[in-house]
């Protein structure tokens, strides 16, 4: 049972993969290396995952900086 339960999680992981691969193959601008990053190793997914974490950071900041300027353009 559990061998039958592991293979469909398997099946559905890979069908998911493959779906966004093809996602990330379809939009200009994207990284087309990212399709492989599950042979990456422990410590280039870290990496990858810190690079991610600043990128957001700098996206709540860029919003955090937008906000009050149109607060400011607001009290004009």
């Amino acid at each position: 049972m559990v061998f039958l339960i592991q293979n469909t999680q398997n099946r559905d992981s890979k069908a998911v993969h493959l779906k966004l691969d093809e996602l990330i193959r379809s939009i200009g601008g994207t990284r087309n290396h990212m399709v492989d990053l599950e042979r990456l190793s422990d410590t280039d997914l870290q990496q990858l995952q810190k690079e991610f974490e600043r990128i957001g950071k700098k996206g709540q900041e860029t919003k955090a900086r937008a906000a009050e300027v149109r607060k400011e353009i607001k009290s004009r």
